[in-house]
């Protein structure tokens, strides 16, 4: 890690000074790399869908045409965002549980790829809209298994959950969605839990999904042709955290898999993993500039010109019981003794505080300190527009072919409507 922070620090300062701060700076060749580890540690056995959620922004869905094979999206602006980044509108499958009548009509009229069901209801109204339109719809059903295994940030089954139809129910559920005329069932969908570090919790987690699979394929009669397996495989956001071994979860799960390639219910069905945030997460850095320092009461403070505003997650407000300080070091030269820090952002509240106690040597007004594991469910997923800051820049850096290349590829105005 101290490695790959020395080779982008100067990188990143010259973006600093160039593009100015606050930025996200978004490594193309990381995202790659990171597709490319996946394919190899399970020998290709899955095709890899990217979870538009995770990170939006049009000029890298764009790029990731090159890097995935499809797109997992959640309402209807996700399918039009993929759209205009190039995807044809069959490579998306359309989650979310709260999908609305006009939502589903615009997948039905657009030929999303498959909407994935998340009740008998949703699916009874599709049907509906696909007998208004003349039109049929390739479906899948999202299950939500009655168990997750411990280790997973958060968990989306196991519980009541608004998320899938619940494992308990497909007994009367799948007949009752073979009854609609409208809708071809293609396979099913799991993504139970997120953000997992412990291999031996993802590969039973994997195990579990193909049970669940089996069992639900039984019920229906049916071959599948899609299995949707939700990855979740989590990133290292914290110093004490230890990166998850994606060796030790595939050498597991590649003969799991063999084997259910081999059951006759199986050989038709394409295995996907769904991930976003394994893709693009470490791929992301924040930057943020000391605006100034203070003393208070003993404290030092760095007052940054982004924080809380930019980068929710950051600041401990996305899915934390406790906040952490994520992973971060400074861009600029270190100078002095290591001192502690709290760094907070500019808004006026209290909870706009991106790190506490953090050791820099030296941190003065204008130096840059770069927050790392930022490149999913930051910018979208933070109240850009609160007291009207302006937005940060976004900066896509490509190294392909022995070349740096560096693209503004922002799309967000300080104003509601400006963008």
């Amino acid at each position: 890690m101290e490695g790959d922070r020395a080779e982008k620090r100067v990188l990143l300062e010259r973006l600093a000074r160039e593009f100015g701060t606050p930025a996200y700076v978004y490594f193309l060749g990381d995202i790659r790399r990171r597709a490319e580890r996946l394919r190899t540690a399970f020998r290709g056995l899955f095709r890899l869908s990217y979870a538009v959620k995770s990170n939006p922004n049009r000029e890298l869905l764009r790029r990731m045409r090159e890097v995935v094979d499809l797109l997992d999206v959640s309402s209807a602006g996700e399918i039009r965002r993929a759209v205009r980044a190039g995807w044809p509108p069959g490579s998306t499958t359309f989650t979310g549980p709260a999908k609305t009548r006009d939502e589903l009509r615009f997948a039905v009229r657009s030929r999303a790829g498959e909407v994935v069901l998340e009740s008998l209801d949703e699916a009874r109204l599709l049907e509906a809209i696909c007998e208004q339109e003349g039109e049929t719809q390739d479906v899948l059903l999202r299950i939500a298994p009655r168990h997750v295994p411990r280790g997973f940030g958060v968990n989306m089954s196991g519980k009541p959950t608004q998320f899938g139809v619940d494992e308990e129910e497909l007994e009367d559920t799948l007949p009752a969605l073979a009854s609609l005329p409208r809708l071809r069932l293609r396979g099913f969908h799991i993504y139970s839990g997120t953000q997992c570090l412990k291999a031996e919790a993802v590969v039973e987690n994997y195990r579990i999904f193909l049970d669940v699979f089996r069992r639900a394929a039984t019920i229906a009669g049916l071959r599948p042709r899609r299995l949707v397996f939700g990855s979740g495989l989590g990133i290292p956001y914290h110093d004490a955290d230890t990166a998850l071994d994606l060796d030790a979860v595939a050498s597991r799960t590649v003969p799991e898999l063999e084997r259910a390639r081999e059951e006759p219910s199986f050989r038709e069905a394409e295995f996907v993993l769904e991930t976003g945030r394994y893709l693009v997460g470490e791929a992301g850095i924040y930057l943020t500039r000391v605006v100034r320092t203070k003393r208070s009461r003993g404290v030092t403070i760095a007052l940054c010109d982004g924080g809380m505003n930019h980068h929710l997650g950051a600041a401990g407000h996305l899915g934390s019981i406790l906040q952490r300080n994520y992973r971060m070091f400074k861009v600029t030269p270190d100078r002095g003794e290591e001192s502690e820090y709290t760094l907070v952002g500019p808004l006026c509240t209290t909870i706009d505080t991106i790190g506490r106690n953090v050791r820099f040597r030296g941190l003065e007004t204008g130096d840059v300190v770069a927050v790392e594991c930022s490149g999913a469910y930051g910018l979208t997923a933070s109240p850009i527009h609160f007291i009207s800051h302006p937005p940060p820049r976004e900066i896509l850096v490509d190294e392909a072919e022995g070349t740096v290349r560096l693209e503004d590829v922002g799309e967000f105005s300080a104003e509601p409507g400006e963008a």
